[in-house]
Order: C-alpha cells, then structure tokens, then sequence
C-alpha cells in the first residue's frame, strides 16, 4: 500500500510544509480592497495604488499599435495574473503586468487560470506608476528569469521607453531605449516601429 502523496496518514491535507508555501497560501487568499490588485514579487507582496488616467492612456497607445501595426496577430490581456520563478528561495512571484502579449493563435488566455505560467508569452509591459522602482529593476529581473521574450517599459519619470530583449538568466541581454517623441522597433513577430509621439 502506498501512502498519500502528501497531508497526513489518512489522507487530510497537512497544509504547508514551509514558510515560503504558508506565505504563498496566505498571499493567495488575500483578498485587497475593491480596485487594487496584490502581487507577490521577490517575496513582497506590492499592492499597487489604482492607475491614474495617464497610465490607462499610455497601455491603450501600446496595445493599439500592436492591434493595427503588429505582422502578427495578437492577443491582449491588462488582467491576467502570471506565475514566475524567484530568485534565491522564496515563494514564486505572481504578477499582473499592465499588458500581456501572446499569439492570437494560440488562444493563450482562453480557459487559463487565475495565475498561469507565461509559456507562450510573446511580450510584457509596464507603464511606470507608484511602483516604479518595481516595474525598473524587480520585475525585470523576474520576467528575464521566466524567459519572456520581450519586455516594454514606459518610463514616465524619465520619459523614455525601453525594450529588454534576449532574457538570459536573471536579466536582459539586449536593451534599446528611446525618448519620448521617438520610435522604438519592436522585433519579431511584431515587427513594427513603436511610435512613442502620443506618450508626450
């Protein structure tokens, strides 16, 4: 007779076994206030203030030029939760980036979890807001470790917009960043000029 995979003799679930899987199901039944969102990165759980109308405007340009420019067709998510690695020990990151990108195709979204894993993920982006630092460092470094190709920041501190490409390890090997005012070639499959005129 083989014993339950895990929980106790009978069969009950014992719950976590580690401090980083308590803190985990503790982050997961969090529940923030109406119109704020929880994050889990690097073992902090960031709850972002709500986007002012500046951010929405500057997601809204992204995802419009990929809708009417990009060679491929793509699919467009502003909600949708991601696990990734961390570093080091601690509990694995869960993000919602301001846009999510994959091929239309594959229907990456379509029946997905709450949190799913980025495998399939074409780009990410981040519009800078109250978590700046984090959008800047932290979350880049989480998404290079999780092997996104491409990741867009819209920096509105320094205006400037910045594409992190060929994640390797725990970062990006490739970075091209403009001003705003300039255009930003996004490589394949989107292979369009980023016009950045309207972040202005």
């Amino acid at each position: 007779m083989t014993a339950p995979a895990q929980g106790t003799q009978d069969g009950r679930d014992a719950g976590p076994t580690t401090p980083e899987e308590a803190f985990l199901e503790y982050f997961l039944a969090m529940e923030p206030p109406e119109g704020f969102r929880a994050e889990l990165v690097e073992g902090s759980i960031v709850v972002p203030a709500a986007p002012d109308g500046d951010h929405e405007d500057a997601v809204e340009l992204i995802v419009a030029q990929v809708y009417d420019r990009s060679k491929a067709r793509m699919q467009f998510s502003g909600n949708k939760g991601l696990r990734l690695p961390s570093g080091g020990s601690r509990p694995e990151n869960h993000v919602f980036p301001d846009a999510t990108f994959a091929p239309r195709e594959k229907r990456l979204f379509r029946g997905a979890p709450t949190w799913m894993l980025p495998d399939g993920v074409a780009l990410v982006a981040e519009v800078t807001g109250d978590t700046s630092p984090c959008d800047r460092v932290t979350k880049r470094h989480c998404y290079a470790r999780a092997g996104i190709p491409l990741y867009l920041l819209v920096d509105r501190d320094d205006s400037t917009v910045t594409l992190f490409a060929e994640p390797a390890r725990e970062d990006y090997a490739e970075t091209h960043s403009v001003p705003f005012g300039k255009s930003l070639p996004l490589p394949a499959p989107f292979d369009f000029e980023l016009d950045t005129t309207d972040f202005l």
